[in-house]
């Protein structure tokens, strides 16, 4: 690595959880958080507003490939750049949106940003953090969305209405984030193979960063089934708030930063993961985001089972993205940025078709019919976890490895 200096590392794990926070909280989920506003100022039906999410969804998994390109021909640098890029270009352009049309494409740019984001990030923390605390920096940094989604409640409550004004924000925080954790990392000069964690020979670690789609078989199953569950919450979840609900914007922005908060909590990931095991983390997390999304179907129009369904779900949504990124990296060690990136494509391709789906449900059936088959989705999720007599021991940060009991 180029250098090694603490200052960095600490400075790195903040810088990386803004961008995050502005990718993911801001720029990508930005769109469920305003729909009420461009329902409004558009005329968007909710089947037409899923296809505008689903398009997203899909954009970023074609940034997310692009990144996985360029971080395993060691240009990780221009990744992260990629990230901020997009997301502070396609949010103004939604600040600037004169029609649908124009909405649509800065939605779908503006959303895009994220899918660099991930796997530049991984390689970020790999080449800057000390190997000691890098799954838990993984973690925290994972947890910006949580960050992100607050601000974005608080935009709500503070500016109501001036969502064009908020956008632009989200435009320069973009820019301004990516610059500090670019100038935090210590990009390596080259990404070697012997660095690789717990790899007998050179010629599995290359093996693994050639073809990482072989071991992640299952990760991938799941990844899948959870984003589309999870697509009904960050797409229609306010509007399921202001519409069945009846809640003010100013209910339904304190109940956003709600759903932020809890998020935020999602960065203890990698200590769950460490001390119940990969199998037990992932199930536990999506079981506990189906009660949350059958919570808030059955009581939108009440604030506190809302607001702690939102926090429920804010909370499990990141612990499960989070343990995707442990869950790659441990099958695939050499090559966890790849990893990283295919994973997340698999849940942003299921949220896309989560959100193409659900939106249709919304439309024929009614929103909470469509959120009760989220949750659905996320409890077959539960049945993709890792199996006991293939799960590995892992060890706690700073600890021991723990007894295999998965």
């Amino acid at each position: 690595m180029v250098n090694g200096s603490s200052r960095t590392s600490s400075g790195l794990v903040p810088a990386g959880l803004a961008v995050i926070a502005v990718t993911y909280g801001l720029a990508r989920y930005g769109f469920g958080l305003y729909l009420p506003q461009l329902r409004s100022e558009f005329g968007i039906t909710s089947s037409t507003a899923g296809s505008i999410a689903a398009g997203s969804y899909l954009a970023y998994c074609l940034t997310a490939l692009l990144a996985q390109r360029w971080v395993g021909r060691e240009r990780p640098r221009a990744a992260l750049w990629l990230a901020g890029g997009t997301a502070a270009l396609g949010s103004a352009v939604v600040a600037a949106a004169s029609s649908t049309v124009v909405l649509a494409v800065g939605v779908l740019v503006a959303g895009s940003g994220a899918g660099a984001a991930t796997p530049a990030l991984v390689a970020a923390v790999t080449a800057t953090v000390r190997p000691a605390v890098e799954s838990r920096a993984q973690a925290v940094v994972n947890s910006g969305t949580g960050a992100g989604v607050v601000a974005g409640g608080l935009l709500v409550l503070s500016m109501p209405g001036h969502w064009r004004w908020a956008w632009a924000g989200f435009a320069v925080l973009a820019l301004a984030a990516t610059r500090a954790a670019d100038r935090r990392t210590a990009w390596p000069s080259a990404v070697r193979c012997e660095d690789a964690v717990r790899w007998e020979d050179a010629a599995r670690c290359e093996d693994a960063a050639r073809a990482p789609l072989r071991r992640l078989t299952r990760p991938l199953v799941a990844a899948v089934l959870g984003g589309a569950g999870g697509a009904g919450v960050w797409t229609f979840g306010r509007e399921l708030l202001t519409g069945d609900g009846a809640l003010s914007d100013g209910v339904t922005g304190l109940l956003w930063c709600a759903l932020g908060a809890a998020g935020l909590a999602g960065g203890l990931s990698g200590d769950v993961v460490a001390r119940a095991g990969l199998r037990r983390a992932w199930a536990g997390a999506v079981t506990v985001a189906a009660a949350a999304v059958l919570l808030l179907a059955a009581a939108p129009g009440s604030p506190v089972p809302a607001g702690l369904a939102l926090a429920g779900f804010g909370f499990a949504f990141v612990v499960l993205s989070g343990v995707l990124l442990a869950w790659g990296a441990h099958r695939v060690p050499a090559a966890a940025p790849q990893a990283a990136a295919v994973l997340f494509v698999g849940l942003t391709v299921g949220q896309a078709a989560g959100a193409l789906v659900l939106g249709a449900v919304a439309d024929t059936a009614g929103t909470p019919a469509s959120f009760a088959g989220a949750a659905g989705l996320l409890l077959v999720a539960a049945t993709a976890a890792e199996p006991r007599s293939r799960h590995p021991a892992l060890a706690p940060p700073g600890g021991s490895p723990r007894a295999s009991e998965e």
